[in-house]
């Protein structure tokens, strides 16, 4: 048999027709998440060709996008930043409601951001394919799984055929070799690789993530850089399942249990490329050689270490983002002065995330002047982030502990940035006015954050961990 790669084993596994010269494969959806801002039209198309949604029980819904982190209001209501975001949510709660869709609304003990719920609640798996009108599905790498975002249209798509039409991407395979130093972490390492590669890196791969760096990252931390796979421009991001993998599924509700568990972990031991299989392209990493990243431009690609010179633009679309975000070439990004930061969104926002951040600000202040916002990425990351009294450190350090939601990120629910602001965020992408109008963004790790929060200005964190653990 040929040897193949982890991508070419799910890929096979799922293709109901092979695509030719002039039509793509047809490939089968194991599992569909869905949140309120991409479905109301798929929804209304079933409607309107009169079409039931061909699995529900394989169909997973959460509110996430529009709703606000602040708490009810005394009356109970929700203060939602406008009429259209609260809108967005009744109509997904109508949908669901008609076509029998398990959702995870406002009375849900599950309810979080679509990303963080998934792995959570055990319906992320190795082996299968996972689809979302999301850009950042891609986090569902990290447990071995085939997963990407769609659009509206492909959302329709799967809801009516539980398929997709797809083409075969191409395999890129980056290798991290060594070690992580003390005090970087796995959003530094993400950043580190997309500012190498660009991005563009990886259009038209999906990217396997190999080497020991890699296997010594937690679940959480794969999630993290699965998650900004689509950052490189490409269309998926995996890690081979092993121990972690399956020791962090374990016991979930949505998981199998008993001897069905333990034929589904053997049958995940073997999702994992074969020797001697080939990838269409390879990158080599050296982990030892990443540090604090950040970014100073409009896209995640122009990303470097905090204390290196800030390279000088090429061209002139490289010279708006410097001049968009204030960056200076040939000085570095530590030391900006920062006006808000942020730590959330389904990049940054699970229980080890609100730690990393926790172990910087504790027993320390944010500094005048900065507005913090910690926002966890669901209510089951909430309970045990207060259960550990996280939420009284970040208080007490002057933050803002939040209700679990999307919020900053992309700042549809009222949580957003002031003209000409510079946010600290631990989200995904850093383009122009994603954080507000005329916001600037700058991506950073949790612990990056929470020490920019105490200088008052892009900070090493390094040297505050090493003053927490003396």
């Amino acid at each position: 048999m040929t040897a193949r790669t982890l991508f070419e084993k799910i890929w096979d596994d799922h293709v109901v027709a092979p695509e030719s010269a002039d039509t793509p494969a047809i490939l089968y959806i194991d599992l569909h998440l869905v949140h309120e801002v991409t479905s109301p039209q798929a929804f209304d198309e079933l409607r309107a060709r009169g079409l039931k949604l061909r699995r529900p029980d394989r169909t997973l819904a959460t509110l996430d996008h529009s709703t606000p982190t602040l708490p009810a209001n005394a009356d109970g209501t929700r203060p939602y930043a406008n009429a259209e975001a609260q809108a967005q949510v009744a109509q997904l709660e109508t949908n669901c409601r008609e076509f029998g869709v398990e959702l995870h609304g406002w009375d849900s003990a599950e309810r979080g951001i679509v990303h963080v719920i998934g792995p959570e609640l055990g319906a992320t798996r190795p082996g299968s394919t996972i689809v979302c009108g999301d850009s950042h599905t891609s986090t569902h790498g990290a447990f071995g799984a085939l997963a990407f975002g769609i659009g509206t249209t492909e959302v329709g798509h799967v809801m009516a055929t539980q398929c997709l039409l797809q083409r075969k991407p191409k395999t890129l395979a980056i290798h991290v070799d060594g070690e992580l130093p003390p005090g970087v972490g796995a959003k530094d390492l993400i950043l580190h690789i997309i500012g190498h590669i660009g991005v563009d890196g990886g259009t038209g791969h999906v990217i396997e993530y190999r080497g020991a760096a890699i296997e010594k990252l937690s679940m959480e931390e794969r999630m993290t850089v699965c998650n900004m796979s689509i950052e490189a421009g490409a269309r998926a991001g995996l890690i081979a399942p092993d121990e972690t993998t399956f020791a962090w599924l374990q016991g979930r509700p949505r998981v199998p249990q008993g001897e069905a568990w333990n034929r589904a972990v053997a049958h995940w031991r073997t999702l994992k490329t074969d020797d001697g299989a080939r990838y269409d392209r390879e990158v080599r990493i050296d982990a030892s050689a990443v540090r604090p990243t950040v970014t100073y431009g409009t896209h995640p690609g122009m990303a470097i270490a905090m204390d290196a010179p800030v390279p000088a633009a090429r061209n002139a679309m490289e010279q708006r983002a410097l001049d968009y975000m204030h960056s200076r070439a040939g000085q570095p990004m530590q030391g900006t002065k920062v006006d808000v930061v942020f730590v959330g969104s389904c990049t940054n926002s699970r229980l080890s995330d609100l730690r990393e951040a926790a172990s910087v600000l504790r027993g320390r202040r944010v500094a005048d002047g900065v507005r913090m916002l910690v926002v966890p990425g669901s209510e089951a990351v909430r309970r045990d982030a207060e259960a550990e009294g996280l939420h009284e450190v970040f208080r007490a350090a002057g933050a803002e502990w939040r209700v679990p939601g999307c919020s900053m990120c992309i700042a549809m629910n009222g949580d957003l940035a002031q003209p000409g602001q510079l946010v600290v965020s631990t989200s995904n992408r850093n383009f122009e006015g994603r954080q507000g109008k005329g916001a600037r963004t700058v991506l950073a790790s949790p612990a990056t954050a929470a020490a920019s929060a105490v200088a008052g200005a892009i900070a090493d964190p390094r040297e505050y961990l090493t003053e927490a653990a003396a």
